[in-house]
């Protein structure tokens, strides 16, 4: 088991689960999860001669909850990054990996900060540069307008989502992590719904979950939510406009220390929702020394859960090959 530690990291107490010595590897996690998501790659890395840490976000498990949208925008999450590199590695650069909303957090921190990080890997989530409209703007466009449901449409109004999640929390953990999977069917994550759905209506309760996930696996989320609630997790996607402002100094520059990205072929948050025919290939010129990019066949959006070995053997020889050359 990793040693588990609360790191002062400025504006946050920032819980971390650590294990091994050498330079800091530092993992982010996304929505719903925790520390956890990176339980099948903490003692590989570390084994492989690095401190390898994975934090909760602040708003999820042993981390600050806050009382704000706003303290959930992605300036203060940079910032709680940076505070954890600046306890866990104060003198040298630091590796970031990220998975889910835990990649747009290591990208962005990497391009705003590249003297502080060494490299970076991403998971599930490209990388197309700072943008250059609000994702609200595309949600109102593509969805709302068009009185379509889509989860960041429900997810808007503080108190809504958190109620009717919260109400069943087990329910729709399972769910949720369930029908994005690479185990859902055709069908079972439901798309054309009308905008007045809840986001349980368009997932699908399996009755046994895939064997990536045990049901102990599910009881430590579950037990995590209930200490934390759900207000932090999905404030995150009530700020995008807030996120545009910060990032639009950020527009047009590249992301220049060495990165890796892995995504499964099944996950939505890979292709856009269907809308990106070559996520790879439209990331190179914002990501010009993309040194790893590898797509699991069959694989959905809990990528380093889904396949744990695949991950680890992209994702750990890239590590090592960064000795000697930026750690």
């Amino acid at each position: 088991m990793p040693e588990f530690r609360t790191i002062d990291a400025g504006a946050a107490q920032i819980r971390v689960a650590a294990e091994g010595t050498g330079p800091l590897v530092l993992m982010v996690h996304g929505f719903p999860e925790s520390w956890y998501s990176w339980r099948h790659q903490i003692a590989p890395i570390a084994a492989a001669g690095f401190t390898a840490a994975a934090m909760d976000v602040r708003g999820y498990g042993g981390s600050t909850r806050f009382p704000e949208v706003a303290d959930y925008r992605m300036e203060a999450l940079v910032g709680d990054i940076l505070g954890v590199g600046a306890a866990l590695s104060p003198d040298t650069p630091f590796i970031l990996v990220g998975h889910d909303w835990g990649a747009p957090q290591v990208w962005n921190t990497t391009l705003l900060h590249p003297d502080r990080i060494a490299a970076v890997a991403a998971l599930s989530v490209p990388f197309f540069g700072a943008p250059e409209f609000s994702f609200d703007d595309v949600i109102k466009r593509v969805f709302d307008d068009r009185d379509r449901f889509f989860y960041q449409s429900y997810f808007r109004t503080p108190g809504r989502a958190e109620a009717d999640l919260e109400a069943g929390l087990e329910r729709f953990l399972k769910a949720f992590y369930y029908s994005i999977s690479g185990d859902a069917k055709d069908g079972e994550w439901k798309l054309g719904l009308p905008a007045s759905a809840t986001l349980m209506d368009s997932l699908t309760v399996p009755e046994t979950m895939p064997g990536w996930m045990s049901e102990a696996d599910l009881a430590f989320y579950a037990a995590e939510f209930r200490r934390s609630g759900l207000f932090g997790p999905i404030s995150r996607y009530r700020n995008h406009t807030r996120d545009f402002e910060f990032l639009r100094p950020a527009q047009g520059r590249t992301i220049l220390p060495p990165a890796c990205f892995i995504a499964g072929d099944k996950d939505p948050a890979f292709n856009g929702f269907g809308l990106v025919d070559d996520p790879i290939g439209k990331m190179r010129p914002a990501v010009p020394n993309l040194e790893t990019a590898v797509v699991l066949p069959g694989c959905g959006h809990w990528t380093q859960q889904e396949r744990p070995a695949e991950v680890n053997a992209a994702l750990v020889p890239w590590l090592t090959s960064l000795k000697g050359r930026v750690v």
